[in-house]
């Protein structure tokens, strides 16, 4: 089969990649996205990667911190997250680097647009960490940044649950879940998707966003081939 998109941004959260443990990395995660990757990628999608840091640090969730501080400690984060992937994709034969927003040349290439391009242009996996490099942005925010940037024609957003709710599935088990959405919707029913920010980064941009759950990884590999799962938000 074709795959329907040629180049994508896959934005993983960091509680996705802790895996059941819930903390910290589960290399069987990173193995089985590792894979599912690799098999996207000799469909000849160009695939950058933003990740989050959620499962090592959280800086709003640190209330006595200033806030500066703790978001930056939560770029950090994803750097620990971006290598970590590397490592997964480099065990099986994926060219691959990381960008960094913030300067660490010892250990990852400084994020230029061109540079990234022409990474994705030769098949190599590009994955970006350090968020946006300033404090009160989000990685959903760098994800629709760099999707912006680089000209993806989707963003893929692998979280824990399996789409969209209009309430929390683990506390109300009658949640209903949504098959297709708006980027006004998003906002206007304040649906914890993405940050405001990034929606309307999103919207701006005509940048679609697939929201779909991790628990099953060939569900990359399935979207990537336009099966329908999750939640697709979308212009009107």
């Amino acid at each position: 089969m074709e795959p329907k998109y040629k180049r994508i941004i896959l934005k993983l959260s960091g509680e996705a990649l802790a895996g059941e443990k819930g903390f910290g990395l589960d290399e069987k995660t990173l193995d089985a996205i590792a894979k599912q990757v690799k098999e996207i990628s000799g469909l000849g999608v160009e695939v950058s990667i933003v990740v989050g840091g959620g499962n090592f640090w959280r800086g709003r969730s640190s209330e006595g911190m200033d806030r500066t501080t703790a978001d930056y400690m939560g770029m950090l984060a994803t750097v620990i997250n971006a290598l970590a992937l590397q490592d997964a994709l480099e065990s099986i034969d994926i060219s691959t680097r990381v960008q960094t927003a913030i300067e660490m040349r010892q250990i990852a290439e400084p994020y230029i647009r061109r540079k990234a391009v022409r990474h994705l242009g030769k098949g190599r996996v590009v994955i970006f960490a350090a968020g946006t490099g300033n404090p009160y942005f989000s990685t959903d925010t760098t994800a629709a940044l760099r999707a912006a940037e680089i000209e993806a024609e989707v963003i893929l957003l692998a979280k824990k649950v399996d789409g969209v709710y209009d309430s929390d599935p683990k506390i109300n088990p009658d949640a209903n879940k949504f098959d297709e959405l708006t980027y006004i919707d998003i906002l206007s029913k304040g649906l914890g998707v993405m940050d405001s920010t990034a929606s309307s980064l999103c919207m701006d941009n005509k940048i679609p966003i697939i929201v779909f759950g991790l628990n099953e990884p060939e569900n990359i590999k399935k979207v990537i081939l336009g099966e329908k799962i999750g939640t697709l938000v979308k212009e009107v």
